[in-house]
Parts: structure tokens; C-alpha cells; sequence
């Protein structure tokens, strides 16, 4: 019998993540759920999983932030990034930091069940085929921003040197998950 693989979820979206675990445990995975920071160093303390899948927006908190907390707790840990707008600023950061792929949503078991088996880029990505728009630049800018501030919004707006009003409507139109 093969070693059982464990798997946390770390989702503040109750339905998402329940759909994600029973996906999971039909594959043979023993899986918990977090939904937030706190809930994960808690878990950690009983639980020690091979793999992880993290939102990157959790509530009002950066998911970030467990990435670093799962890579310091198991260096050989497989960790993937999940969220509802991949900008490049935080697919860096969640690389740097220690998440072993980054994917964008809506992704299903399959697709982050690749991601935990790959080991090395591919060479062969296709290239963008056509040039950012001003939407898009400004949109990454900004998420890069949120990422400097661990999502303050506050500070994001002071530091874009924007109304706090004018940002909280465009992060509304575009959300972070």
C-alpha cells in the first residue's frame, strides 16, 4: 500500500474548498482545511502535509504570508498559489517565497495536481502573443503595490497617490482571489 499524501487546503471560501477536499480525498489524498493564517499555525502543530494549495487572497489577508509559514515549516513542502487575477507581481513573490506553482482561477484537481508533480519550468510556455493593456499595467501596478503593503488598502492608495475611495472601487471591479 502506498504512503498516504497529505494535503492542506488553505481557503477562506467554504464551498471552493470543500469541493477542492472531497476532489482530493476521492484521489487518495488526506486532506484539511484553513481558512486563515491563524487556523493554519494551528493545524500545523498536528498536521504535516507533503502538499498545500493556497488562496492568495484570504479575506482581508495576503495568502502569502502561509506560503511562507508551510516553506519554513517543510522546505520540501509542494505548494501551489491559487487566485482569481494572476498578476506577475505576485506570482513572483509567491515563487520567491516558496510556492512550487502558481495558478490561476477557476482551476480544478487535475490542474493542481499537475502543478505537485512538476519539478522544472517548460521551455516551451507559449509567449504572450500580444502587448498589456493600459488596464492590465495599471492593474498590475497596482496588485504589486498591495503586495509591498501586505494589502492595506491604505497605504496602497497613499502610495499610488490615489483617493482610498477611488482604489477601493477599482479593486471592487477586479477581484483578488
Amino acid at each position: 500500500m502506498s504512503a498516504v499524501r497529505k494535503l492542506l487546503i488553505v481557503e477562506d471560501d467554504e464551498s471552493f474548498a470543500r469541493t477542492l477536499r472531497r476532489s482530493f480525498e476521492r484521489r487518495g489524498y488526506m486532506v484539511e482545511v484553513a481558512a486563515s493564517h491563524e487556523d493554519l499555525t494551528a493545524l500545523m502543530e498536528t498536521f504535516h502535509p507533503a502538499y498545500a494549495v493556497v488562496d492568495l487572497k484570504l479575506g482581508g489577508a495576503s495568502g502569502l504570508v502561509c506560503v511562507q509559514t508551510l516553506r519554513a515549516a517543510d522546505a520540501g513542502m509542494k505548494i501551489v498559489v491559487l487566485t482569481g487575477f494572476a498578476s506577475i507581481a505576485t506570482a513572483v513573490e509567491a515563487i520567491k517565497l516558496g510556492a512550487s506553482y502558481y495558478l490561476a482561477k477557476p482551476s480544478n484537481t487535475d490542474d493542481i495536481e499537475a502543478a505537485f508533480g512538476r519539478e522544472e519550468g517548460d521551455v516551451d510556455a507559449p509567449l504572450a502573443s500580444r502587448p498589456s493593456s493600459i488596464k492590465t499595467v495599471e492593474w498590475e501596478h497596482i496588485h504589486q503595490t498591495l503586495v509591498e503593503t501586505d494589502f492595506n488598502i491604505s497605504e496602497t492608495a497613499r502610495r499610488l497617490g490615489m483617493h482610498r475611495r477611488t482604489l477601493a472601487r477599482k479593486l471592487e471591479k477586479r477581484q483578488l482571489r
